[in-house]
């Protein structure tokens, strides 16, 4: 059997690890061949491939990114896309696609399993960690780390400044990044995108703080928005799913604290700093642990299928199923750590 893997949308510490996982057991175990298609759904739509053995991916487990490059290319919005990927798999002899991504990524794999019969198996990557189905997805580990320890070095300089500093972190319809970093870096203000967020009430929390003498940090996920206002935006430009890009919510919020309070407020984006760099240890153990249990799916012909963690073990959901819907932050889970705001 020859396996094709790629991996697509925004790239994220633990998708090398995946890649080792998958091939050093289908190699070793089951003697199966690999072909990496580059840069996701588009090198499957090009042919663009790379070859994938053991010697091909030692050393990667550490390296952030991936080895076979990413992309937010949709087939079906490509002309004749999904023709070309089928003929792509017949001109490589690919018997399996492992498709590696989030809810874009892997809700083009359920679609071409489902009605073009092609056979995939899916493996749940997200910074965001907001694919259901899944207890969490690699790189959201690495993200809250990463955002975390800026919070953490944030502080000392607001103290310094007696200075508002809003930090931007990313989660587009989710808010678990800013949720889980803003209560670890011991935020006093956490905006989320699932609760609009009042923006007196943001003023008299961060009054409060400097009343107390100590400068506030207030958190915000780049999806977050005003109970009066819309989502801030970059740009109305969107991606080939049709999503538009965020960012620009943190710089708004800094203007509007520093004119309603008086206080003096300066903004940090993470961006993508959170997607950057070696990825944590638990990330490089879920990631690998997928990477096993998706070959293996492959191996028993469990085709539509995506691993995901429940608990402690690995399991198979439907893709569809998995990519239904968003897994959000629950509204009593953010009323728990408002005891920390202001």
């Amino acid at each position: 059997m020859k396996v094709g893997v790629l991996t697509g949308g925004g790239d994220c510490p633990g998708l090398n690890a995946v890649i080792r996982g998958v091939v050093r057991k289908g190699e070793q175990e089951y003697g199966y061949g690999f072909i990496g298609f580059k840069d996701g759904w588009r090198g499957a739509v090009e042919g663009a491939t790379v070859p994938l053995d053991i010697p091909a991916v030692r050393g990667i487990l550490p390296r952030g990114g991936t080895i076979l490059g990413s992309s937010r290319t949709n087939p079906f919005k490509v002309e004749d896309g999904v023709r070309r990927i089928k003929e792509n798999l017949v001109k490589y002899e690919v018997d399996a696609l492992i498709a590696i991504g989030g809810e874009d990524t892997l809700g083009v794999a359920a679609k071409l399993y489902e009605e073009y019969g092609i056979p995939c198996v899916g493996v749940p990557k997200t910074i965001d960690n907001d694919l259901s189905a899944t207890d969490y997805t690699f790189g959201f580990d690495t993200a809250v780390g990463i955002a975390t320890e800026a919070i953490d070095r944030l502080h000392t300089t607001a103290e310094s400044h007696m200075r508002v500093l809003v930090v931007e972190v990313m989660g587009r319809h989710a808010g678990w990044i800013a949720l889980h970093s803003g209560l670890a870096g011991g935020a006093n203000v956490i905006l989320i995108p699932e609760q609009r967020f009042d923006l007196d009430q943001v003023c008299a929390w961060v009054t409060s703080r400097f009343k107390a003498s100590y400068a506030p940090i207030v958190v915000v996920a780049e999806g977050a928005m005003p109970k009066d206002g819309d989502m801030v935006l970059k740009d109305a430009t969107k991606d080939s799913f049709g999503h538009v890009r965020l960012s620009g919510v943190g710089e708004w919020l800094a203007k509007e604290i520093e004119a309603r309070t008086g206080k003096e407020a300066r903004t940090t984006v993470l961006g993508h700093i959170q997607r950057g760099g070696t990825p944590s240890a638990f990330d490089r153990w879920l990631a690998t642990r997928f990477g096993l249990h998706a070959i293996d799916a492959v191996r028993e012909r469990d085709f539509g299928k995506m691993v995901a963690l429940k608990g402690t073990d690995i399991v198979r959901v439907p893709i569809a199923e998995a990519t239904a819907k968003l897994k959000t932050v629950d509204p009593a889970l953010y009323e728990e750590v408002g005891v920390f705001f202001g």
